[in-house]
């Protein structure tokens, strides 16, 4: 099939079709300590009550509350780590954070509502004044932090540092998580070379697009296969492929080939060894993204191809668009989509009228006279072979294909491209859904 007959679809089309035919893979076993940024594949629940003892909160004086303020012995040090004792009517324990409560004791006084009087160690004495505190003052009771049996995290939870944390505290020292897809990037093009050539020949240009599209997946977590540059032949292009196969690849990203060149070949060849899902988008830039799966020698699953366009902007755009959410679900993510907010443009943006454009903005958060919200500034330039439109890009303008120009101060959709360097963002954010 030429790429001119593959029917156009509209970006919501295209995700619906690669979201609708993968589902997350197998889960593996993995420490606690690596399992930072993966899915969980099954759900946590506490064995046990935290705290399992009924443990000080403040440092200070364990009490029986019903002898009420007064001089007190301090019969003995109660301290985090040491096995409860038994306290005595008329005396006092010193206790320290998180210790348990000593036996008879059922309210802790904190120092600042204490004076010492005589004496050091055990043998001192302290007073008590009266104050407004009874049964069950700063202390914590058994399974009120986490009850036995309470559901800590659910599966499809992201693992993260507050996570991991979470996970240490009910012992969950072993994990079942998703795994990470194993993600091959490949280049084509005779005209390319690698990035440590100093001197470029007649004709030549530097492989932007694989170590962009490598880190791009490394940065999600992937494996990455590096299987280099494919020259512009058929059998060139077809050991690249079987390559990702032998080496376990669930996703194979490819650059260039898929236009309507005499040298793209990459669509002929998916036709040929599996299956083409779709070749064109409705979208700016990005147009001949395509989206196949070939069937692999040593197993039932497919592996899944993105064949991306040859321009850089166009490539990571694309992946941005269609990639990463496939990675995401691939991985576990239960919501894969990229985030959506509103954003007034700053400036005004001519229009295309025959394609939807992904207009590439650095987003920040300014407040105004009449509220506050994102601002949109452009990145200049966008042809889809300026990589430097993606310098301080992260997020893209979802522009309407139209006549005419869209004027500054609109309000526009944009869908969120990594880090927002920490830039205030509302909690209330929704998660775009992918297929809409």
């Amino acid at each position: 099939m030429t790429a001119n007959l593959y029917k156009m679809l509209s970006i919501a089309e295209a995700n619906q079709i690669v979201l609708g035919s993968i589902s997350p893979l197998e889960a593996v076993d993995i420490d606690l300590l690596s399992a930072t940024g993966y899915v969980l594949a099954s759900d946590i629940m506490a064995q046990e009550p935290l705290p399992p003892f009924p443990a000080s909160i403040k440092d200070g004086y364990a009490v029986r509350s019903a002898d009420g303020a007064g001089d007190f012995d301090v019969e003995f040090e109660q301290l985090a780590g040491s096995a409860p004792g038994k306290l005595s009517q008329g005396k006092v324990a010193y206790i320290t954070t998180g210790a348990p409560l000593p036996e008879g004791a059922d309210a802790v006084v904190q120092v600042e509502n204490t004076e010492a009087l005589t004496g050091t160690g055990s043998q001192r004495r302290v007073k008590i004044a009266k104050a407004a505190w009874g049964p069950g003052d700063d202390v914590r009771a058994v399974g009120s932090d986490i009850k036995a049996g309470e559901m800590i995290l659910p599966h499809g939870s992201i693992v993260g540092p507050a996570e991991v944390g979470l996970l240490a505290t009910v012992g969950a020292a072993k994990l079942k998580v998703h795994r990470k897809p194993v993600v091959a990037v490949l280049s084509t093009g005779d005209e390319l070379v690698e990035p440590q050539e100093q001197r470029l020949g007649p004709g030549q240009i530097r492989d932007a697009n694989r170590y962009m599209l490598a880190s791009a997946a490394s940065s999600s977590g992937c494996k990455v296969v590096d299987l280099g540059i494919a020259r512009d032949t058929v059998e060139a292009v077809e050991e690249k492929f079987q390559q990702a196969v032998s080496r376990g690849a669930d996703v194979l990203l490819t650059s260039g080939g898929v236009s309507m060149g005499n040298k793209d070949f990459i669509k002929a060849i998916l036709e040929r060894q599996g299956k083409v899902h779709f070749g064109r988008v409705r979208m700016k830039p990005g147009k001949p993204l395509t989206y196949a799966t070939i069937e692999a020698t040593s197993s039932s699953k497919a592996m899944i191809v993105f064949g991306l366009p040859g321009n850089p902007v166009s490539s990571i755009v694309t992946y941005n668009l269609v990639c990463l959410p496939a990675l995401r679900k691939l991985s576990g993510h239960q919501e894969p989509g990229l985030r959506r907010v509103d954003a007034k443009t700053q400036t005004a943006i001519k229009l295309d009228p025959e394609r939807p454009e992904y207009h590439r903005v650095s987003l920040s958060w300014h407040r105004e006279s009449g509220g506050a919200g994102f601002a949109a500034a452009s990145t200049g330039g966008q042809i889809s072979s300026r990589l430097l439109s993606m310098r301080s890009a992260n997020a893209l303008l979802e522009l309407p294909s139209a006549q005419g120009v869209l004027p500054a101060g609109s309000v526009v959709s944009a869908l969120l491209m990594g880090d927002l360097g920490g830039m205030p963002i509302p909690e209330d954010i929704p998660m775009t859904d992918p297929l809409q």
